[in-house]
């Protein structure tokens, strides 16, 4: 399927979102993948995650998950200086602005002639959080979070007991999570600790831990797994199928 590409700026409660929108080329309403980045914003390894995906028709959005701490357009480099400002920048922004970013992104959604209204999350590293996070809106049909960081250590900011592992039990759809485990960002128990509460909380997971490092997704640097990679879009691609023809 050939793809577009374009840019939209969502107004959200704490300012201008810039937004990527990538979705088939072809006429037609086709369901939405929100796709949560890393830290670094919207790279090209994230640009070309969002393509494979919006190729087997989704519209794809990838916001500036940090829009408020920087400048429209950044994009922070793989390497130390663009770690410490990612990670200062995830340290610094409260869970409640997320959660206002992606109720911006539904209230989009709902408006657009080529989404047909469903809409799910996606993401990786912090995104695989976000998307977590994601799931608490009720508009979120499916979420499928990949090595999601700081769920099980309450580490991002935010209100008292409004941490994502203590609103879990809020969430309402179909979850799948994956984590390598050779991740040293989640640790063993930290993955039990979330695999527990999720199972207390009688949230409706599917659970995957594979043999893999942190970001094996990732296409450029030396943790990629592609054939890993091509399972899990493979598998991603099927669950977000399944949920459109629920």
């Amino acid at each position: 399927m050939i793809i577009q590409h374009q840019y939209s700026d969502i107004q959200t409660k704490t300012g201008l979102m810039r937004t990527s929108v990538i979705r088939p080329a072809e006429e037609g309403s086709f369901p939405t993948i929100v796709f949560y980045s890393e830290i670094f914003q919207q790279t090209s390894p994230i640009t070309r995650s969002a393509q494979i995906l919006a190729g087997h028709g989704f519209v794809v959005l990838v916001p500036e998950i940090f829009h408020e701490l920087n400048p429209i357009g950044t994009v922070l480099a793989y390497d130390d200086p663009g770690k410490d400002k990612g990670n200062a920048d995830k340290f610094t922004k409260p869970l409640e602005d997320h959660d206002s970013d992606t109720q911006a992104m539904v209230e989009f959604v709902q408006q657009q002639s080529y989404c047909n209204g469903v809409i799910s999350v996606m993401g990786v590293c912090i995104g695989g959080h976000l998307a977590f996070r994601a799931a608490l809106n009720p508009y979120v049909a499916g979420a499928f979070c990949l090595y999601p960081t700081d769920i099980h250590s309450n580490t991002l900011p935010c209100k008292p007991d409004n941490d994502s592992l203590s609103r879990s039990g809020d969430i309402r759809c179909p979850m799948i999570l994956v984590f390598g485990k050779q991740d040293p960002h989640v640790s063993a128990d930290g993955r039990q600790l979330i695999h527990q509460t999720l199972s207390q909380n009688k949230c409706n997971f599917n659970w995957h831990e594979v043999n893999a490092q942190h970001a094996f997704m990732r296409d450029e640097g030396d943790r990629y797994d592609a054939a890993l990679a091509m399972q899990m879009y493979r598998m991603a691609i099927d669950f977000f199928h399944s949920i459109q023809h629920h």
